[in-house]
């Protein structure tokens, strides 16, 4: 029996998906719920499972974009387990591969054949083409049309790679390589928070020491109770960032048209870079969770981000954003805002630095931090007052985050 395999819904919003690796060859054999593809869609990549066993043919290339419910594969469930270890697919390759070699020699006289008299189409782009050279910047008579007469197509067009000056010697190569799905949702969603809102970066910077001091303390204690969580720094600022979304709601809330939409939860996003790319999983009810709570799920996350595991539902939603550039080193930055949110913290690097301390020069560890916000929502008072309530918890942990008792808020 044939069976079709079709592409699953991997989420409400996402009619398309785009496969990215096939796991598999066209007629290998394939045990059922074995990884066959791994799919982009322009949230996440997710694995496709083989549905049953036999083997299976395949029904679309590799960067090809397929919709939610449209055939991939076939897999003949009557099909035979091979007993050696060459797949099936191997086999016919081997088969076939000696026609194809026939065939390459067969258009051989064609380069020989004289180029066809200029016509006034000649260099002349399509206007498609036209559009696009002119996005380049790129002269039609630089290019080499293929279409009839000469004439500059679509395609040349795409093609086309701009001037880079007169060679001086060395390694002068380059790739062209098509974006994934994801990276392509990313970077329409970054424009789009550019062109769609009113952004504006307001700018404090945090002592670090207090924080510092705590995790001293009780880290290798916390560690030890905790299974192997480690008590990092963004367990602080996410309990720093829920306080500070309570006393400044419209930090927490969106717009949606003509109306504002504020949550009475914080669900927080923490943006991580995979190898697929930037994602950004979500932090569930994060008011409700205590440092352990916090940590937990961040690892969790960032592991299944990580592995490629992680999946649509981790990164829906979310009602504001936590960003940490410190840990590739940056020291300052204006991060933008994650759509449809209002506002989105960004970390940065440590670094030592002198201060003035009751008229005393001291040195601490210092970071900057950035709040971006959307001021079509969210006024100066609002985000200048969010920031500082930030700084404020971070700088006295003690009082703010854990009420003076320490063991009883690391659950120690």
């Amino acid at each position: 029996m044939i069976l079709e395999m079709k592409v699953p819904s991997p989420g409400e919003s996402i009619k398309e998906v785009e496969i990215a690796t096939w796991l598999v060859k066209d007629g290998d054999y394939v045990e059922k719920d074995q990884a066959i593809a791994e799919v982009d869609s322009d949230k996440a990549t997710l694995e496709l499972p083989a549905e049953a066993s036999g083997i299976i043919t395949l029904k679309a290339e590799e960067g090809d974009a397929v919709a939610v419910g449209a055939v991939v594969c076939h897999i003949d469930t009557d099909g035979a387990k091979p007993s050696g270890d060459a797949p099936v697919a191997e086999a016919t390759k081997t088969v076939e591969a000696p026609k194809a070699e026939v065939k390459a020699e067969a258009p051989k006289p064609a380069p020989v054949a004289a180029a066809p008299a200029a016509t006034y189409a000649s260099g002349t782009p399509s206007p498609a083409a036209r559009k696009i050279l002119d996005e380049k910047n790129i002269a039609p008579a630089s290019i080499t049309g293929t279409g009839k007469d000469g004439r500059i197509t679509k395609d040349d067009a795409v093609n086309a790679v701009p001037s880079m000056g007169t060679p001086t010697g060395g390694s002068r190569g380059s790739e062209r390589t098509k974006l994934s799905m994801l990276r392509r949702k990313v970077a329409e969603r970054l424009v789009a928070a550019k062109n769609e809102t009113a952004m504006l970066t307001t700018f404090n910077e945090v002592n670090m020491t207090p924080i510092n001091t705590l995790r001293n303390e009780y880290k290798d204690a916390f560690k030890a109770k905790h299974g192997g969580i480690g008590l990092g720094y963004m367990s602080f600022f996410t309990k720093a960032v829920t306080r500070a979304l309570k006393l400044f709601p419209d930090v927490n809330s969106m717009m949606d048209g003509d109306h504002k939409i504020a949550f009475d939860f914080c669900d927080i996003s923490i943006a991580v870079s995979g190898p697929k790319g930037l994602m950004v999983p979500v932090v569930r009810n994060a008011e409700n969770l205590t440092f352990r709570g916090v940590e937990a799920d961040i690892k969790r996350l960032a592991i299944k981000a990580r592995d490629g595991q992680i999946t649509v539902d981790d990164m829906t939603g979310g009602t504001f954003t936590i960003t940490n550039g410190g840990v590739f080193g940056s020291m300052l930055s204006t991060p933008i805002i994650n759509p449809p949110q209002s506002g989105i913290l960004g970390m940065h690097n440590i670094i030592e630095r002198p201060i003035a301390v009751n008229g005393k020069v001291e040195i601490h560890p210092m970071m900057y931090v950035a709040l971006s916000y959307d001021h079509r929502i969210i006024d100066g008072r609002e985000s200048v007052g969010f920031l500082v309530a930030v700084k404020e918890a971070l700088e006295n942990p003690m009082e703010l985050l854990m009420d003076n008792n320490p063991k009883k808020a690391l659950e120690l």
